[in-house]
């Protein structure tokens, strides 16, 4: 089949009003002038997307009534909700006994950095990449404080490996959960499915390729650790309010037709629950105060800003053509779309939020398989592959990326996009490419 001249026809909009011509290109000339100021001067992130969005909005490339829709508040809620329950998790000093635990089994700070990375890595195949960065990233500043280093490459590898990890099941990502309810698969047609491997099988090879790259990039960092005396930890109940947003995140996603808002919804109540522990249990209100103070604002603001442009984006048609312009540049053999599909994903998710890329991408690869006459689940996981794994080439490209580098801000610590980027790449294209030839090997 690969070899065969394959004809692909994609209906698109190939004729545009003078006003609609004029608003996508608007759009486009916005779109990439945030995307500049975000890079150059990152400081700036929430404020460029914030005026961007607002720019959006008044010029009505973005109609006020969908900005509410358009805004994913799901990962708002859980960011917020996430942040409280860590805020007590970090104040009962557990990430410090984690991080004691961790330092007494490596060898050296290398090595601490991979087991924190796959640590996260398998969190995030069966909860949210955000929540899992929100959970793991405290285990990481403890283990850097103590280590006196900074915690930056460290944190950038949790974020980075919380996203590889996010394709590896059904309920690890919001594209997994798209691509299981429009294929009609289940929770072990990740796994198997047909007679052949899933998709889990690519992304954890993947993962593991990666794993020689992280010993690369951080072979400087040889220096002996070890844990002087285990921390006291002064409160298990934080710890178990967390492992029980954990469970209760797992066990959510198997339940079908529930409100888009529900994992929000959990992490808001968790938290609910542990501002009231706290408040019968000190009967103060210090550790209210400071809870609602470590809740990352300025990490919501620019989420917000980023959803409303990328509704944008999507309202005006941009991320349509896009999906048509790459199923066209792969017209000629099965090999190639594949290809295109595949890379086209990682460089397009690397700035567009790959919820609405890949809901538009699904039924494309399905009417392209119906075509030429094939099962569409090779180019189903490459596009997951693709779109999953792309937000890591650039700081803004997933949510994840987001948070981590609010944190470290919070923290004191200044991420450019060149910090980002020396670790980003090398294991995104690595993981990428690792999954890329398994799916076909397995799937063509």
């Amino acid at each position: 089949m690969a070899s065969e001249d394959l004809k692909i026809e994609i209906r698109g909009q190939d004729t545009y009003t003078e006003g609609e011509f004029e608003l996508k290109t608007a759009a486009i000339i916005l779109f990439v002038a945030m995307y500049v100021v975000m890079i150059v001067r990152p400081k700036w992130r929430t404020l460029a997307a914030l005026i961007t969005g607002a720019i959006f909005l008044v010029t009505g490339i973005l109609p006020v009534r969908s900005v509410f829709n358009e805004i994913d508040w799901n990962v708002i809620l859980m960011i917020a909700g996430t942040m409280v329950v860590v805020d007590y998790f970090i104040e009962s000093k557990m990430p410090n006994r984690i991080a004691d635990i961790l330092l007494d089994k490596a060898d050296n700070v290398m090595w601490v950095t991979i087991y924190m990375s796959l640590f996260a890595g398998v969190i995030s195949a069966f909860i949210d990449n955000v929540a899992t960065v929100l959970m793991v990233a405290p285990v990481g500043l403890a283990v850097c404080r103590k280590l006196k280093i900074s915690p930056v490459g460290m944190l950038i590898s949790i974020a980075v490996f919380s996203n590889l990890q996010g394709a590896a099941t059904l309920v690890g990502d919001t594209t997994s959960i798209m691509l299981g309810a429009y294929a009609r698969m289940d929770f072990t047609s990740f796994f198997f499915m047909k007679g052949r491997p899933g998709i889990f099988w690519a992304v954890e090879l993947g993962a593991l390729a990666t794993i020689p790259v992280l010993m690369l990039l951080f072979r400087k960092q040889k220096e002996p650790v070890h844990a002087d005396e285990m921390t006291k930890v002064s409160d298990f109940v934080p710890s178990f309010m967390l492992l029980s947003v954990v469970a209760a995140l797992i066990t959510a996603s198997f339940i079908p037709g529930k409100p888009d808002i529900t994992n929000g919804l959990i992490c808001c109540c968790m938290a609910g629950v542990s501002i009231l522990y706290d408040l019968i249990r000190t009967k103060k209100t210090k550790g209210l105060v400071r809870a609602l103070k470590g809740i990352d604002f300025s990490t919501i603001y620019l989420l917000i800003g980023l959803f409303t442009v990328i509704g944008g984006i999507k309202a005006v048609g941009i991320i349509d053509d896009v999906a048509a312009a790459i199923s066209r540049i792969g017209g000629s053999s099965l090999f190639l779309l594949y290809t295109v599909v595949v890379f086209g994903s990682v460089a397009i998710s690397a700035f567009i939020d790959n919820i609405p890329y890949v809901a538009t991408m699904l039924p494309v690869m399905q009417g392209v398989s119906t075509m030429l006459g094939i099962e569409p689940y090779l180019l189903y996981f490459g596009l997951l592959t693709g779109a999953t794994l792309g937000g890591n080439l650039t700081p803004v490209g997933a949510s994840a990326n987001i948070t981590v580098i609010g944190i470290l801000e919070k923290n004191g610590e200044r991420v450019s996009f060149s910090d980002f980027a020396r670790i980003g790449v090398p294991l995104t294209l690595t993981a990428v490419l690792a999954g890329y030839l398994f799916i076909w090997a397995v799937w063509h």
